[in-house]
């Protein structure tokens, strides 16, 4: 009867030990199970290039040469002509191939295991892209990923506007933005060694390259002593600059219907004329230029006449109201889509310079009438936009306490000389 009871108990040890170590045994499975579920899964990063996936693709890139066409670009790359001329047909909503131009970028993808073309990519500026999927077909344009950086920097002059904000690695945008808005009350052709300026602006960086601005938004200049400040105010939904007292910088027209031109021959009752060789009115300015620099209106206004006249050759002439009109003439080309009756806004270019007529080389001749009477451009008081009305005013002082506060915390930036060695 005791061995019953000695092989029961050993018999009940043995069923207790494999319970425990075979229920351990589960608990393990489940925390090792648990930790497989919890270890994160890393996804694999895509090669991205244009939005496309290149890890099976070998990258072509180059720049079209002149003369080169859709045609000629695919030619190496085995892409039947059907399809080429399939794309063509489909892409012109988007992206007219008959506008690829000489030393624009483009890239071709192929796949590794062949040599005919899926991907062909298009580089119409530095800031989109037009794709032709050759394999679909099918088109679409995208934009490059876009940073806006805040920018403030102040300057000195030494030799000029252009020269110094260049130097500080300013763009040409940016300058004719600035000199847009101090037309009217600064001469640039007469700075002053010395004279001071300040801006504030967004610029737009793509691909580590500046490739525009938007407005200014604050500036600041000092010419001989006499200090303007450009102060950005919304007034009737339209923002404008005002300086300390509230009155518009901007004026009804422009300064100059170019950008950085000279002037070369200014109005006068009797001028001898470099064709005609004689002595003669020249109710007009002259703006020397290079050929194809383009024209802009100086104001709003419509257009009563774009077309080609003897000694005027291309021009355009508009009439801005009841008082001002303005004509344009010697043009090498007339803008596009300028025609009689044609609206037309103040800074858009209406056309490019040349020396079409009686004109011995490329420069603009711009006429100005005030009541159907030609007169002097440069002697003329032209009208201000209006000033900050009187229920703006206590806004406007607001604006401007932040503005100038802002502006006076800018230091002068110094441009060192470049050191030569002897």
């Amino acid at each position: 009867m005791r061995n019953y009871w000695t092989i029961g108990g050993l018999l009940f040890i043995i069923c207790i030990v494999f319970w425990i170590y075979s229920g351990n045994d589960s608990l393990v499975q489940e925390k090792e199970a648990s930790e497989i579920v919890a270890t994160e899964i890393i996804p694999v990063e895509e090669n991205l290039l244009y939005g496309i996936n290149v890890d099976d693709l070998d990258i072509i890139e180059g720049v079209v040469e002149r003369n080169q066409t859709l045609s000629t670009l695919l030619a190496p790359f085995n892409v039947p002509y059907q399809i080429i001329d399939e794309i063509a047909k489909k892409s012109k909503s988007i992206f007219d191939v008959k506008k690829i131009a000489f030393n624009k970028k483009y890239t071709v993808l192929t796949p590794k295991d062949s040599s005919q073309a899926q991907f062909f990519i298009y580089e119409p500026n530095r800031t989109e892209f037009v794709v032709f999927n050759l394999g679909q077909p099918a088109i679409y344009k995208e934009n490059k990923p876009m940073e806006i950086n805040n920018r403030e920097i102040g300057g000195t002059i030494s030799s000029s506007l252009y020269v110094n904000m260049t130097e500080l690695g300013l763009t040409p945008d940016l300058i004719d933005q600035f000199a847009d808005l101090y037309g009217w009350v600064v001469d640039f052709q007469r700075l002053q060694k010395d004279d001071k300026f300040k801006v504030i602006f967004k610029e737009q960086v793509v691909e580590d390259q500046i490739v525009g601005i938007e407005d200014i938004e604050a500036a600041y200049f000092e010419h001989m002593g006499q200090v303007y400040h450009a102060i950005p105010f919304e007034q009737n939904g339209i923002i404008s600059y005002f300086d300390e007292k509230g009155n518009s910088l901007k004026k009804a027209f422009l300064r100059d219907p170019l950008k950085f031109s000279r002037i070369s021959s200014r109005y006068s009752l009797s001028r001898f004329h470099p064709v005609q060789k004689r002595y003669k009115a020249h109710l007009g300015t002259d703006y020397a230029a290079p050929r194809g620099t383009e024209i802009r209106s100086v104001g709003d206004g419509t257009v009563l006449e774009a077309t080609y006249r003897g000694g005027n050759g291309n021009f355009v002439k508009i009439r801005h109201n009841g008082t001002y009109t303005t004509q344009y003439l010697h043009m090498s080309k007339i803008g596009n889509g300028i025609k009689k009756g044609s609206r037309v806004k103040q800074g858009q270019i209406i056309g490019y310079v040349g020396s079409t007529g009686l004109a011995t080389g490329p420069h603009l001749c711009f006429r100005f009438w005030k009541h159907g009477k030609q007169v002097d451009w440069l002697r003329e008081e032209i009208p201000p936009a209006e000033p900050i009305i009187e229920a703006n005013k206590l806004a406007f002082e607001q604006v401007k306490k932040e503005v100038i506060n802002k502006l006076s915390e800018i230091q002068y930036t110094e441009v060192l000389p470049l050191l030569t060695s002897n």
